[in-house]
């Protein structure tokens, strides 16, 4: 007999006796009967209640979507890029002229240059497709737990997982992550399916599902792969030896997913495609075990910027490492809320179903989820290199889904005395951390830390009062408690979900929640970010360690531009005179500068050259036209050399070059060099400059003299 939670045989059939067992295909009539009703053995309220959570979700996701305009500048002229030009389109380029490619496979930009073909370019055709992807991964979610499980564990498993602050905020937002999540989602429901009857098909799918999500953001979408392989070895219901051959068989479903496009890419001539951005030799495998790859773990990534060593001395160049990671203010806002919980349900529901038969269902849910979040929080914990605090939205379904089936699980067995302290020590933890969490902001509706208190305590003193006079609860008793414990828990990172959905959220590091790093995408000031940048951040004319105001060191000798950030920190954090941008923000150039790249455009190739990538992005989006960005997204990448610069100059192939941008630094030592301020100075000294609109410009047609 299986062990399972009490919730679990709600409504599910029983898992087919072996592999042999086929599955009846319904009438297209009844399916969609089924999509619009629901189960027939569900009550009436379960359909309109998941209606109700994707409605929300979807609200939350977009409502007020525009008021973050282009938010990664650097993803939107990609976009651009792509919805004018097919090359760009499968490339992945930063301009309709294929001078370099983005630092990430080009899939999340494919979903939303399909939407810009179709709807023009906009802010909106620009970031629906994210809040799309988010509806339908919570939707996903939701079936994934409801095929073992009952609705209120696929509900609660949604909810939790759509009112995460940083699945809030990256699913408004154009980066990557939000294709990647949903992909890894529906690996996770092929996995499910394919446990259900040894499925070859369904395990294939999960391969192929985690495959394409490579395509996303390459080497982190295989941190769920050993739990999901785990997960299908220890409870399909099939010989061992064909559980190992169907796993091979996936892991080359996935392989050629992830692999066809590095193939395309590597196989097609360098002189015909876009150089590799991101890269040091134009590959891309060397982007992908390099800046995106291994060096993300170990701290060695050629061409990065940033990286001054851990606050106090403690982990890698990029921050303090550590299993506390996910808990410091950087990172704890974003996503720690219920992990404490999560980990305390999840050792509760692996110990009660110990000794339940191999293929027991709750037991390889949990084993799947919980997989997943072990791993993938271990990695961006320790991890030495490159580690933003919205990466952190990878955590979020399998918080949600550890949550939905070890509470709901629990709760069912909340008669039993281990079970109902585990539910109180898993209340107690999340109600202490939401107010601990909440204290980081103590001037943010001071009000929210004690009505957590209140609603937590009370529920944590009603189940311990049960558990100790031995007194069942009434059935409404018991609904109005369960209902105040999951208020209370959900207090803390609703309130932050919803300020995160009423900001604004520009540049390439986007932050949840109310404050953060000066603010919700309002760049850093006041943080520790960028790996123990202690003090005031960069606001206000800080500089950071190790660099000069004159400009900061360059790392590799790949880079190094002259005026490094600016005197006044903005260059690199913010955005120069001029709207040229810096490092992690796009400006936005002045009329008379738009004016003037835009006159006598069709005779260039590019209207103009700056260095890095979000000093060309704005500049790109505005006119409409292709902008070279050198050096790629940090103005490391050593790209193009002096020589082919001047022999684009000499054909007439770009208008003017762009100064001022601050871009093309990397920090950590050795002296300013590399492709980006040799070009930099040999403009300077053969073009006469310009100033149009607040920025200064040379004119690469009009030699000095």
């Amino acid at each position: 007999m299986t062990t399972t939670f009490p919730d679990q045989a709600a409504g599910v059939p029983p898992a087919p006796a072996g592999p042999a067992a086929t599955q009846v295909r319904q009438p297209p009539a009844r399916w969609a009967r089924r999509l619009l009703r629901g189960r027939e053995s569900d009550q009436p309220w379960v359909r309109p209640a998941l209606l109700a959570l994707l409605t929300a979700t979807a609200l939350l996701y977009s409502w007020g979507l525009g008021r973050s305009g282009w938010a990664n500048a650097f993803y939107s002229a990609a976009v651009q890029a792509g919805s004018t030009s097919w090359k760009a389109f499968f490339f992945g380029s930063s301009d309709a002229s294929n001078f370099i490619t983005v630092d990430k496979p080009p899939a999340s930009l494919w979903v939303a240059e399909i939407f810009v073909r179709l709807f023009g370019l906009n802010s909106w055709s620009v970031l629906v497709p994210q809040a799309l992807e988010g509806v339908a991964a919570v939707g996903v979610l939701y079936a994934t737990v409801r095929r073992w499980f009952s609705p209120g564990a696929a509900l609660l498993a949604g909810a939790v997982f759509a009112t995460t602050p940083v699945a809030v905020l990256m699913f408004r937002f154009n980066n990557p992550d939000s294709l990647l999540v949903l992909l890894l989602v529906l690996g996770a429901y092929a996995t499910v399916r394919a446990v259900e009857n040894a499925s070859t098909r369904w395990i294939v799918w999960a391969g192929v599902f985690v495959g394409f999500g490579f395509l996303a953001k390459m080497m982190q979408t295989f941190l769920v792969v050993p739990a999901f392989a785990l997960t299908y070895l220890l409870a399909a219901p099939a010989p061992l030896r064909r559980r190992i051959g169907q796993l091979l068989l996936a892991g080359a479903a996935m392989l050629v997913a992830a692999g066809w496009w590095v193939a395309v890419v590597e196989l097609w001539p360098k002189s015909s495609r876009p150089y590799i951005g991101g890269s040091q030799n134009n590959s891309v495998l060397n982007l992908i075990f390099g800046y995106n790859g291994f060096g993300r773990l170990n701290g060695n990534e050629a061409g990065s910027v940033g990286g001054m060593g851990g606050a106090g001395g403690t982990g890698g160049r990029w921050g303090a490492t550590g299993l506390t990671r996910m808990f410091n203010s950087e990172m704890g806002g974003q996503v720690s809320w219920l992990i404490p919980a999560a980990l305390i349900l999840l050792i509760g529901g692996l110990a009660f179903g110990w000794r339940a038969p191999r293929t027991d269902r709750t037991r390889a849910a949990l084993a799947l989820w919980g997989g997943w979040l072990l791993v993938t929080g271990i990695t961006l914990s320790l991890a030495q290199g490159i580690i933003h605090p919205y990466y952190t939205v990878a955590l979020a379904p399998a918080i949600g889904a550890v949550i939905g089936i070890g509470g709901t699980g629990l709760w069912h067995r909340r008669g039993q005395f281990a079970a109902a302290l585990l539910l109180a020590m898993a209340l107690a933890a999340t109600t202490a951390w939401a107010y601990v969490l909440l204290s980081r902001t103590p001037s943010w509706h001071p009000w929210l830390r004690p009505l957590v208190l209140l609603l937590g305590g009370a529920a944590i003193v009603a189940l311990i009062l049960s558990l100790v006079l031995s007194v069942p609860l009434a059935r409404r008793a018991a609904v109005v408690m369960a209902a105040v414990s999951i208020v209370a828990g959900a207090t803390g990172p609703a309130a932050y979900a919803v300020a995160t959905a009423s900001a604004t959220h520009t540049g390439a590091i986007p932050s949840a929640g109310p404050t953060g790093f000066g603010g919700p995408g309002r760049g850093f000031a006041g943080g520790g970010w960028m790996n123990g940048f202690t003090g005031g951040g960069f606001a206000g004319g800080s500089t950071p360690p190790g660099t000069s105001p004159g400009g900061p060191a360059a790392q590799g000798g790949t880079a190094g531009l002259a005026g490094g950030f600016g005197r006044r920190g903005g260059a690199m954090f913010g955005r120069t005179a001029g709207g040229l941008g810096g490092l992690l923000n796009a400006g936005t150039p002045s009329a008379a500068l738009v004016t003037a790249l835009r006159a006598d455009a069709g005779r260039y190739i590019w209207v103009a050259a700056a260095v890095g990538s979000n000093s060309a992005a704005g500049v790109q989006l505005a006119t409409g036209d292709p902008v070279m960005a050198i050096g790629g997204f940090n103005g490391t990448d050593p790209t193009p050399t002096l020589a082919q610069f001047q022999e684009y100059v000499s054909q007439r192939k770009i208008h003017y070059f762009m100064g001022g941008g601050g871009m093309g630094m990397a920090m950590g030592g050795g002296q300013p060099s590399g492709t980006a301020s040799a070009i930099t100075a040999w403009v300077q000294q053969n073009f006469s400059q310009t100033t149009i609109g607040g920025t200064t410009v040379y004119g690469l047609t009009t030699p000095a003299g």
